[in-house]
């Protein structure tokens, strides 16, 4: 039985803080973004053994583009490598990998690793892992709109029948349930332009700890949280 009185079927995570962790230890940024990925790790592992859902990691923004040349550098470096390291065991782990932004925006080797991700990991069935990759909530909301009035010009559905579901079906996380549980690590409290009309009901979370620190029992502990809330929906 597990130790959870309620757990969260979709959980999103703003993993922020790894730029200040390298800074707090005298480490280059990139060490930073590396122990992050550690930290990651676990938490995939963790969410999959619990039978999470889907699991919704906030990786690269589209606005992550205007930092140093040289982090951004590392993380597209760093992308390659966490795929090529960690895709054998998601796999037999029965998990499928969803990238939620814009693929086409990305350098060829890293658009590769992901589309080849997504292939191999397609008919699987276990926790559904959203990473977001030169993603925008906004951008991912107005790709949404322009669908339907495409779909609407052709004569394929009517302006009026455009409602909730027709919008949540254009969306990168289609088939998904919306995001339960927000989870910000490092203290900030803001959302940052992710996964914004999938959180309109989200229980939000900002444990002050940096990401590369955000252990399995600072896990928990957000996990034994969002049991003990009485979530209303808009109701009373």
């Amino acid at each position: 039985m597990s130790e959870f009185a309620k757990l969260p079927r979709h959980v999103a995570i703003i993993m922020d803080g790894n730029g200040r962790w390298a800074k707090k230890h005298k480490l280059k940024v990139a060490l930073g973004h590396r122990k992050g990925v550690e930290a990651l790790r676990s938490i995939i592992r963790e969410s999959s053994d619990l039978g999470i859902e889907a699991l919704s990691l906030y990786a690269f923004s589209t606005e992550n583009w205007k930092r140093d040349p040289q982090e951004v550098e590392a993380l597209m470096a760093l992308m390659l490598e966490f795929f090529a390291s960690e895709i054998d065991e998601l796999d037999e782990k029965n998990v499928c990998i969803r990238i939620l932004g814009d693929k086409d925006g990305l350098p060829e080797k890293q658009r590769q690793a992901l589309i080849d991700a997504e292939n191999r990991t397609e008919k699987n069935t276990g926790l559904k892992l959203n990473i977001a990759i030169n993603y925008g909530g906004r951008a991912e909301i107005v790709r949404a709109a322009r669908l339907l009035a495409e779909k609407a010009a052709a004569g394929v559905i009517r302006p009026e029948d455009i409602d909730e579901a027709s919008m949540a079906r254009e969306l990168y996380t289609k088939d998904l349930p919306d995001v339960d549980l927000m989870i910000r690590t490092s203290g900030e409290m803001r959302l940052s332009n992710f996964l914004l009309y999938q959180c309109a009901y989200a229980e939000f979370m900002f444990p002050t700890v940096l990401w590369p620190d955000f252990d399995l029992a600072a896990y928990h502990e957000a996990l034994h949280a969002f049991g003990s809330r009485e979530r209303r929906f808009g109701g009373r």
